[in-house]
């Protein structure tokens, strides 16, 4: 047909375009892992300024290992405290470190049966990985020594997200290929969609692999681009054949099959991903790392998924032709369209009973919302099964249980900090930091010399001796114009009264320029940035939704009940996921929310669930076009969807589900919490709410303003 589309018209060209496509980003594919790194919870704001200062001005490490010692009870304390130098000592000519401290000199360090050391790396181009593989080997030929931090951690993240992937596509796939069987009957129809959900992936991850150069991306994006690119390759994929093979069982030619399903099928394909795509956009108003990776990694996957859905995929049916029937492993079932037939009049002959019914059981669900504690994922995102969290978790227990969290206040004074006015400068600040009522103690001049008047202090410096005795701690607090303070709180860094202090000293008028740093500040940025951009976040996707909608449907009240009823749902499944974690049902260790699920749970499920309101309205406002019936447009609409629907939902509930069964914590939180919004929105919504509002609304669903010819439908 000469009005086919070029990709069908040239399919043999497409198709070796895609397979050379494949190839080549499949090579660059293989790279990515190694070029990702941290866990994406990076903004750019005063922490990153002080860390920088605190490196590059005050000599604090680029990387640190924690090395730590448990004591057996057949040893002694002398055999403890040689194995402990010994070991130091080969990891100290082993590594070349920039500085070891020892707990044989730093003895707080030190208890009867623990310790731990640091092993400091000054050089901020240094590869960890290599370093980190070197001391696993020297202290595996002892018993009892553990390997942890923060460069040990992201590496464990990094592999333990990497086998998460593979643990999901193992439970995934084989699950998926048995609901596409049951959905388009033969194996050859089957495997086409893993085809492009294979390509999407392989393509996407080479893309990626070209973006990290010059990008920092977190090693999540490993979990997410599968998670999504899969699943909406399979969606769009199960929609495209399932409407091919409609046409051709009613007796179209295959050309013919093609050119209807491209226009009909694609319509829908391009309108819901637009949904999904501009819902990930969305997110990377949030200057995170995190928010943008996962944004830049779902918005490649979404585009590669859709241009193989409409290119490759009707290249694969034109080869295919009547061969994709082979191997039938499932007969067609024509009563099954009767079955959704009698189901959706059922629910229309009860719309306020039904609506009333599925409103409920939301309602049921949002409650727990309230409960809601977020946390940034640290440590306590990898398994109790990895030995750098087991071993962080004991340092932490063990020996940080003093000063909850620390401040670190870097501040610049032109004329200097050692004179007379420098110095009651100082005092000035140490005394208001110590105002402060979960403050503990604020380090400076004054507190290691034991002065309190600035005049005496700077007589003590006069003299050469005194002077000497303090030269340290001039060496670590003070670098010409710039000071260091160290502030110990008595509370947690990620508690709400370490956010609002460290808030409102850095919007506080001080006698000389000061930036915050520290953990506290670190949570304080993330969590402002998140909860400072979320209106403009659900503001661009509820807006930009409905007018896609609208334009898609002509209507103005059907993209209104869908945000409605989008954003219900959204409020449920946040609930359960609530009772899930927090609670601990279920087997699930209990454990907080991550800090960036209900964003990114919203932005791509909100977009995710709009496939099926495109795939559902389309189809019935095409009953609806032929015979202005709305009642019978939406009956019938349910009944030649709701298969082909419920299997797709079915799919990404598989897909993203099987991450239920991974051990990186925030991971499993988001497929769960997207399996579990696909799941009420495929059967409470879309199944109950949907029809029985169809029939309430009446002629109203399809009012558009401004419009000549508003037709009433019949019912």
């Amino acid at each position: 047909m000469n009005n086919q589309p070029l990709f069908i018209q040239f399919w043999k060209i497409t198709l070796v375009l895609w397979l050379i496509a494949a190839v080549v980003f499949g090579f660059f594919a293989a790279k990515l892992p190694s070029k990702l790194e941290g866990d994406g919870f990076r903004t750019d704001g005063d922490y990153e300024t002080v860390q920088q200062k605190l490196h590059d001005t005050f000599d604090f490490p680029e990387h640190t290992l924690l090395v730590l010692f448990e004591k057996s009870e057949s040893e002694s304390a002398d055999a403890f405290q040689s194995k402990i130098e010994s070991v130091l000592t080969e990891i100290d000519d082993g590594v070349s470190p920039s500085t070891v401290d020892s707990p044989l000199v730093k003895k707080e360090w030190l208890k009867d049966d623990i310790a731990y050391a640091a092993v400091h790396f000054d050089d901020e181009f240094i590869a960890m990985d290599p370093v980190i593989d070197d001391v696993r080997s020297i202290i595996k030929k002892e018993d009892g020594i553990s390997l942890t931090g923060g460069p040990v951690i992201s590496k464990d993240i990094n592999k333990a997200s990497q086998d998460d992937l593979k643990r999901a596509e193992l439970i995934g796939l084989p699950v998926a290929l048995i609901v596409l069987l049951l959905a388009l009957g033969t194996v050859v129809a089957s495997i086409l969609p893993l085809i492009i959900g294979g390509v999407t992936i392989v393509t996407g991850f080479g893309i990626l692999s070209f973006i990290a150069d010059s990008v920092d991306l977190a090693i999540f994006i490993l979990n997410i681009v599968p998670m999504l690119g899969l699943a909406l390759s399979i969606d769009f994929s199960l929609l495209f054949i399932n409407r091919y093979k409609e046409e051709r069982a009613n007796g179209r030619t295959i050309d013919e099959a093609l050119q209807i399903t491209q226009s009909k099928a694609s319509h829908s394909i391009l309108f819901s991903a637009l949904c999904v795509f501009i819902g990930l956009g969305s997110v990377m108003l949030i200057d995170i790392d995190i928010f943008k990776n996962v944004a830049i990694g779902g918005m490649i996957a979404i585009a590669i998924a859709v241009i193989a859905s409409m290119t490759l995929l009707p290249a694969m049916l034109k080869l295919l032709g009547d061969r994709i029937n082979k191997w039938q492993i499932v007969r067609p079932n024509p009563d099954t369209s009767n079955r959704w037939r009698t189901f959706a009049s059922f629910v229309m002959k009860r719309p306020i009973l039904i609506a009333l019914l599925a409103l409920l059981i939301l309602g049921a669900g949002i409650v727990p919302v309230q409960k809601m504690n977020l946390a940034i994922p640290a440590a306590d995102s990898l398994p109790k099964t990895f030995e750098s969290r087991t071993a962080y978790d004991k340092i932490e227990r063990e020996f940080m249980q003093d000063a909850a969290s620390t401040v670190y206040a870097a501040a610049e004074r032109e004329d200097g900090w050692l004179s007379e006015d420098g110095l009651a400068v100082m005092k000035n600040l140490q005394d208001e930091f110590e105002r402060e009522e979960a403050v503990s103690g604020a380090e400076t001049l004054f507190s290691i010399s034991g002065q309190t008047d600035p005049v005496q202090l700077a007589a003590v410096l006069q003299n050469p001796q005194a002077a000497a005795q303090l030269q340290p701690a001039i060496d670590g607090f003070i670098k010409e114009d710039k000071l260091l303070i160290p502030i110990s709180l008595d509370v947690e860094a990620d508690s709400d009264t370490a956010q609002t202090i460290v808030r409102n000293w850095s919007a506080d008028d001080w006698p000389a320029d000061i930036m915050f740093g520290g953990q506290p500040k670190f949570n304080q940025e993330l969590y402002d940035e998140i909860f400072n951009k979320v209106i403009p976040v659900l503001s661009v996707i509820l807006i930009s939704t409905f007018f896609i909608l609208m334009i898609a449907f002509r209507s103005i009240i059907i993209p209104l009940k869908a945000i409605l009823m989008n954003v219900i749902s959204l409020a449920a499944t946040f609930g359960i996921l609530v009772w899930l974690f927090q609670g601990g049902h279920f087997g699930m260790d209990p454990a907080d929310i991550s800090l960036i699920l209900p964003v990114l749970v919203f932005s791509l499920v909100f977009g995710l669930s709009m496939d099926y309101e495109v795939f559902l309205i389309s189809r019935i406002r095409e009953y609806y076009l032929e015979t202005h019936d709305n009642t019978y447009a939406t009956v019938e609409g349910l009944a030649s969807t709701s298969k082909i629907i419920t299997s797709a939902a079915l799919i990404m509930i598989v897909i993203t589900g099987a991450f239920a069964f991974t051990g990186v914590v925030p991971v499993k939180q988001i497929g769960i919490g997207i399996a579990v919004a696909i799941a009420i929105d495929a059967t409470i919504v879309r199944l109950l709410l949907v029809p029985s509002l169809m029939k309430l609304l009446g002629s109203a669903n399809w009012w558009m303003p401004f419009r000549r010819h508003n037709v009433r439908s019949k019912g």
